[in-house]
């Protein structure tokens, strides 16, 4: 896999303020694995077969990027999947469930109270017994070989002071910690509402997260809380498309660059600061709003 690209971003408010602004262009990585998706499942795919596991389990709602890039994971690398989506009935126009089923994924759609189970011992106890041959993956592919992955990503930047990236589960933002000089400040933007709980499990994930303070989780820009978008940051998204050839979803990649645009316009970055925002991926979900006719 070759490295993805770091596009530089120009424009009049950068220059006045004396901002450099490159994107990660990880939304390259793979036409349908992109994006953090497969950085973390790079090291759970080498667990995986280093357990002389056959199958994956996984979870995620109907219009999870995590489901769609398990089952195209499991088409390229020949292998079976298995998705416990979030239900209780499955949508099979919906693009992300059709393109998941397309590339062999197996659907078991469960209540969301069954779903609420997906964390606890005994459920995931019954579920390993039910499927003997699967490596099972935390939904978003969060776990301990994920931020391998994400470790990966922060060493492979150049010199930045900032590094800023979209934040769902933690994972990326705690890899990047990980891997990041503890001079440069790593800055994730949360996606959800309420999001101030993920700071634990941020510093459960990386050890470096307990011991340094170069990094903050910024919980103010969620713009109505996890799939919930304004007309304005859509807007934006799209502008950022047609000004600089960018593509953005406004559910991860596009609200971080909200965010950072804002952050820019308050002043909040010194002059002569080098900024590197991290492109997940997950532009797979614009179909996903379209078909919702939410863009």
């Amino acid at each position: 896999m070759s490295e993805s690209p770091l596009q530089q971003i120009t424009s009049p408010i950068l220059l006045k303020q004396n901002l450099t602004l490159h994107i990660k262009r990880d939304d390259l990585l793979h036409p349908l694995i992109s994006g953090n998706k497969w950085r973390k499942l790079k090291y759970n795919l080498i667990s995986m077969r280093t357990q002389g596991k056959s199958e994956l389990v996984t979870f995620g709602g109907a219009f999870s990027n995590h489901i769609h890039a398990c089952a195209a994971a499991g088409k390229e690398f020949n292998f079976k999947t298995h998705g416990i989506i979030r239900g209780p009935e499955l949508d099979l126009n919906n693009p992300t469930l059709q393109f998941a089923q397309q590339a062999g994924m197996h659907l078991h759609p469960v209540t969301r109270l069954e779903y609420r189970e997906r964390h606890k011992h005994d459920y995931l106890t019954a579920l390993q017994t039910r499927f003997p041959h699967a490596y099972l993956l935390p939904e978003g592919g969060t776990n301990e070989a994920a931020l391998f992955g994400c470790k990966e990503l922060a060493e492979s930047l150049p010199h930045s002071d900032y590094i800023i990236c979209p934040t769902g589960s933690g994972g990326t933002l705690a890899g990047l910690i990980e891997g990041a000089s503890p001079n440069t400040h790593v800055m994730g933007i949360a996606v959800l509402k309420q999001a101030e709980y993920l700071i634990n499990e941020i510093k459960a994930l990386s050890k470096k997260a307990n011991s340094q303070t170069n990094w903050q989780l910024l919980c103010d820009y969620h713009d109505g809380g996890y799939g919930r978008f304004s007309q304005h940051l859509w807007q934006f998204c799209e502008s950022m498309r047609t000004a600089h050839l960018l593509p953005l979803e406004p559910i991860y990649s596009g609200k971080m660059m909200y965010a950072l645009w804002q952050l820019i316009e308050q002043g909040f970055f010194a002059s002569g600061s080098k900024i590197v925002a991290i492109h997940t991926g997950g532009l797979q979900g614009l179909d996903g709003l379209r078909y919702r006719q939410l863009i």
